[in-house]
């Protein structure tokens, strides 16, 4: 498989008045086109800021970061936007979902950045709610739906633009374990039959088992890959 993500010497460093915090130690990570990867570590590890990294929500300190051969650490905020919005889908912990707007209106809402006609973003969300299991739950607004099907209109959301890659920050921390291997299933299906590259970040091994591989972090370096069979 192709490299997606090159990630070469990055280091991430916070600073909080007059202390500078590592958060990242000159990380070196390649990601193939079409991978799952699961990110563990404990807190503080820099698993979530180096999901943010390549999701291109922070820049890092030094380093390189190259998706798709483009140097995204080199991008202005206006560029990144754009790139952003091109390329990557967000899943995260608590959803985000917008609670005035049905479960359609919350999956349309990526597509308002395009040029799309109404007719069309309707029609695309109606395929991505499809896709997760809630076509007949599209005019239910979040109150009226389970946290599992909140998180899976999450997910349609995510993959209504049809992105590159998905960046899931603990997509299944808020779930109870039903919930969550519904959840997780979703992310296999879309990774082994829609070739989608999912980077997820999880404190739960059970969660990890689902991915292709599980790397770990420890105080901004990592230290360990574990091959990991995939369950259907």
């Amino acid at each position: 498989m192709a490299t997606l993500v090159e990630i070469r010497n990055v280091s991430k460093v916070y600073e909080r008045g007059r202390q500078k915090v590592e958060v990242l130690h000159h990380v070196n990570l390649d990601i193939a086109e079409g991978d799952f990867l699961a990110l563990m570590g404990p807190s503080g590890s820099g698993k979530t800021t180096l999901l943010n990294l390549i999701g291109g929500l922070d820049s890092p300190t030094d380093g390189s970061i190259t998706i798709g051969g483009q140097r995204i650490d080199r991008l202005g905020e206006g560029a990144l936007a754009k790139w952003r919005a091109a390329n990557v889908g967000f899943v995260f912990q608590f959803y985000n979902l917008l609670p005035i707007l049905s479960a359609q209106k919350n999956v349309e809402l990526p597509l308002l950045l395009t040029h799309l006609s109404a007719a069309q973003r309707r029609k695309n969300a109606a395929i991505a709610l499809e896709l997760v299991g809630l076509a007949d739950r599209a005019s239910h607004k979040p109150t009226e739906l389970s946290g599992g099907q909140q998180q899976r209109v999450a997910i349609a959301r995510a993959i209504v633009s049809d992105p590159r890659f998905l960046v899931c920050d603990e997509p299944t921390g808020d779930l109870d374990r039903q919930s969550a291997e519904d959840v997780l299933g979703l992310l296999q299906m879309l990774n082994r039959d829609h070739g989608k590259t999912l980077i997820m970040v999880t404190h739960d091994p059970r969660a990890a088992e689902h991915a292709r591989h599980t790397l770990h972090l420890d105080k901004g370096t990592l230290v360990e890959e574990q091959g990991l069979g995939i369950r259907d």
